[in-house]
């Protein structure tokens, strides 16, 4: 099956124009945001583009907003700050997404590292975000229909790895996948979720924990 995505305004108007991002990379800074890379990246890059068109009014608010199939387009700020972690080790050649979705935190990524590697469960989802990829003319992205726990094995090890889903526990195949040096960021928890940085050392792996977060879980299989 072929997925159209309608051309949009890369630009955007009323709600999604320049001034309107303004507002929200602002907003980013006062809640502690501070790497210029990042807020950059995100200013420029077309969030309204990763949301059908009923929902692009909304895309310069500071909030998840549904992508469908129980699955959301992550506030700002927690891509904004899962970002921001995942580089502070240093410039990264190779990352691995757990959770494609919308495509928004695949582009950020694309934009600041050398090769982005994503998997995605749900095909349709996938099929939309490789679409938008496309539309923007980012091509050093690699996509996966395939359960995200169990990460892209053949490609590691990564310099770092992100997920915008939530496992109950870390699973052991996204920290062998990890190389040493390397740093994952991923939300762990069922009722209560924290937002962890996992750092692989020549001892192990150091664990911090960041902050409460809330994410969608990190399911099993693949959904067609």
């Amino acid at each position: 099956m072929v997925t159209v995505v309608k051309r949009v305004d890369l630009n955007g108007i009323g709600m999604t124009s320049q001034r309107t991002r303004e507002r929200l990379i602002q907003r980013l800074v006062d809640q502690g945001i501070s790497d210029l890379t990042v807020l950059d990246t995100l200013r420029t890059t077309p969030r309204h583009v990763f949301l059908d068109e009923a929902m692009a009014h909304r895309a310069y608010e500071d909030t998840a907003l549904p992508i469908g199939y129980q699955q959301t387009l992550s506030q700002p700020y927690i891509v904004a700050r899962m970002t921001e972690l995942l580089l502070a080790g240093g410039p990264l050649h190779r990352v691995l997404e757990i959770g494609t979705g919308s495509g928004y935190q695949t582009a950020v990524l694309a934009q600041l590292v050398e090769r982005v590697y994503s998997v995605e469960r749900i095909r349709p989802l996938q099929n939309k975000a490789r679409a938008r990829l496309r539309q923007l003319k980012l091509y050093n992205v690699h996509l996966r229909h395939s359960d995200g726990a169990m990460g892209w094995q053949e490609k590691g090890p990564f310099d770092g790895i992100i997920s915008t889903a939530a496992p109950e526990r870390v699973p052991q195949d996204l920290l062998e996948q990890l190389a040493p040096g390397g740093r994952l960021i991923i939300p762990v928890g069922k009722v209560e979720q924290h937002l962890k940085v996992i750092c692989r050392t020549e001892e192990g792996f150091d664990v911090e924990t960041v902050e409460a977060v809330r994410f969608v879980p990190l399911l099993s299989g693949k959904e067609r």
